[in-house]
């Protein structure tokens, strides 16, 4: 999908560094697109355009900084590990 966009778009490195392209904006569209209608090929854009914002980061002050548990975000719900603990 990556290598056919770059004869649709050009460089991603160009489209993210000259802000052109919203990065995050666009990831957010096909979350949406993919709420709708569960076509799953939005869910491989969505990874192709987190990997992009993480190559070329467009956030101002963005940086990768390991974290332990306690400041992860989490998920919604419970996992199921969680659930086996629980139940001992």
């Amino acid at each position: 999908m990556v290598c056919t966009s770059f004869y649709k778009y050009g460089p991603i490195k160009e489209n993210s560094t000259s802000k052109c392209v919203d990065i995050i904006g666009s990831l957010e569209i096909r979350l949406e697109a993919y709420k709708k209608t569960g076509n799953t090929e939005y869910l491989a854009d969505i990874a192709n355009f987190a990997m992009f914002e993480f190559m070329y980061p467009q956030k101002e002050g963005a940086g990768y900084k390991p974290t332990d548990s306690d400041k992860s975000p989490g998920i919604a719900g419970i996992s199921v590990k969680e659930l086996q603990e629980w139940d001992k």
